[in-house]
């Protein structure tokens, strides 16, 4: 199922997104009971999607993000795979959800885009085994790491240039339905103003989802709602004030923001 996080008539709340932007209606949102994180029951209380706000489908407390893990964008940068994975953070605060703005940071001249499956985690876990890893997933989601990649080059450490405020796109919302399988061979492609970027697919990451969270839980626990960006395949380009970017994942949806100016 599909579960959204959205904001109507000043209330925050999560819902199962039924139907398709086709259908004679368009899609609505079932409200649920509690939270997808626990067992939940549906209300019945159908609002239209086209009435709500999409917020970030989730309030992670840390998202963890995995850099250079398609040997292609590695050496479209000029860079190695490494013998293990590179991970970094993303802030809390650096989240935004669909169709909110990118603001282009202050300190840097070229932000570019970068299209990532991003793994949502279901509940707390440590030191997770391999064969457990499927189940501490929620599900999947659409990710964005903007960087700063002239104050990524310029400062070597990647916290302000991967971290800064609204840095994180994430949405529309929380596929479950993929299991880990099908999840290591999904389409993934960013466009920029309706032109393609990006194109490739996740069967071409260096290490599967499940090494990812073995490797990232030998040493920090991961909570409920925490994300994991499981790297970006090769394309990745600059962003201009005004662009559009778009990134759209095989079987889960199409997250998009603009471009502005700080105010």
């Amino acid at each position: 199922m599909r579960i959204a996080r959205f904001s109507i008539d000043g209330n925050v709340a999560f819902g199962v997104v039924e139907g398709e932007p086709s259908g004679q209606d368009g899609p609505v949102i079932d409200i649920i009971k509690g939270h997808p994180f626990a067992e939940f029951e549906r209300s019945g209380q159908k609002v239209p999607l086209s009435k709500v706000r999409l917020l970030p489908p989730v309030l992670p407390n840390k998202v963890v993000a995995i850099g250079r893990n398609y040997a292609e964008h590695a050496a479209e940068l000029g860079n190695q795979v490494p013998d293990v994975p590179v991970v970094f953070f993303k802030p809390s605060t650096s989240v935004i959800g669909p169709g909110d703005p990118v603001v282009y940071p202050s300190f840097s001249s070229e932000v570019h885009h970068e299209a990532e499956l991003a793994v949502v985690i279901g509940r707390m876990c440590r030191e997770v085994p391999r064969e457990r890893v499927k189940d501490v997933i929620l599900g999947y989601t659409c990710g964005n790491d903007i960087t700063a990649r002239d104050a990524q080059q310029r400062e070597k450490q990647w916290a302000r240039a991967k971290g800064f405020d609204t840095s994180c796109p994430l949405g529309p919302w929380v596929e479950t339905d993929i299991d880990l399988t099908r999840a290591g061979d999904l389409g993934i492609m960013c466009t920029v103003n309706g032109e393609q970027r990006q194109l490739g697919r996740t069967s071409e990451m260096v290490r599967p989802i499940e090494d990812l969270i073995v490797h990232i839980t030998e040493a920090m626990t991961l909570l409920p709602g925490d994300v994991v960006l499981t790297g970006t395949p090769a394309g990745v380009g600059p962003l201009s004030v005004g662009d559009e970017v778009a990134v759209t994942i095989e079987g889960i949806g199409t997250l998009t923001n603009k471009v502005i100016k700080r105010g």
